[in-house]
């Protein structure tokens, strides 16, 4: 019985993915379930024309930018925050770690207007510098909290014997504990790369007044109110949108299954 529940919860899981693969291959025009299951006629115009006509090249080529970017410096700082949060002692160390739980519970919607005057101020808030200074801009408490405990968590032999090595302070975070957190890397990696590829606001905000740097998810929905009765062609476009964040998780789901479950434990 419960096999078969499973099965009946992923074919309806699944169902809604189907229908947007055979709307994307369809050579016909149509939301009729019935005609979408007709093989005959698969195509694929309808993705050259999502790639040219639509725009989505060069949405692609944006967001992938934006992503690469802010997934590198997002790890890099995160990660060695993680570090002297999870190795040093302090002043006011429990306090600040209060401050930043306390700070996840903030909407984001809240830093929207300051964000975007910032990046006035700094004349980039029609850029592609723009939109990347805006993902990065966050606090990331999560990834923080992960690397710190992760750190916390590793025997100070390691450390030490590095030290007597002749290591230094930096020596020891990039040959020693960074490599030794490949899991929360994963964790981060797939995490902020999902958050960042499916960003709307921020994209959406600053590419009003020029829509060439447009990210896939503000492309879409233009796309979507712009040719409205092309639902081959907008499936096209959510097919391209989702399917490098599908192959990136089944890459590193391994290490993102060990990060979380590693957070748990500890």
């Amino acid at each position: 019985m419960k096999k078969v529940l499973t099965y009946v919860l992923a074919a309806i899981w699944i169902l809604p993915f189907l229908v947007m693969l055979l709307t994307a291959f369809s050579s016909k025009n149509t939301t009729s379930f019935t005609e979408l299951f007709d093989l005959s006629a698969l195509t694929l115009n309808n993705f050259r024309r999502a790639w040219s006509e639509g725009a989505f090249s060069r949405y692609f080529l944006n967001t992938v930018i934006v992503t690469l970017v802010s997934v590198v410096i997002i790890l890099g700082v995160t990660a060695l925050a993680g570090y002297v949060m999870g190795r040093f002692e302090f002043g006011g160390k429990k306090a600040l770690y209060r401050v930043m739980i306390l700070s996840m519970g903030i909407p984001t919607i809240f830093f929207t207007i300051p964000v975007y005057q910032l990046l006035r101020m700094l004349h980039v808030d029609t850029s592609i510098i723009g939109l990347i200074l805006a993902e990065i801009g966050g606090g990331h408490i999560i990834f923080l909290l992960l690397f710190a405990n992760f750190f916390e968590s590793v025997p100070s032999e390691l450390e030490e014997s590095a030290v007597i090595d002749g290591a230094t302070e930096f020596d020891v975070f990039f040959r020693v504990m960074f490599p030794l957190a490949r899991p929360i890397i994963g964790t981060v990696v797939i995490t902020q790369s999902i958050w960042t590829w499916n960003s709307f606001l921020y994209p959406l905000i600053l590419s009003v007044n020029d829509p060439t740097i447009r990210t896939l998810s503000v492309g879409m929905y233009a796309f979507q109110g712009e040719n409205i009765v092309d639902w081959s062609s907008m499936a096209a476009g959510a097919c391209i949108t989702i399917l490098p964040m599908v192959i990136l998780f089944i890459f590193f789901q391994r290490y993102f299954i060990n990060g979380i479950s590693g957070a748990v434990k500890g």
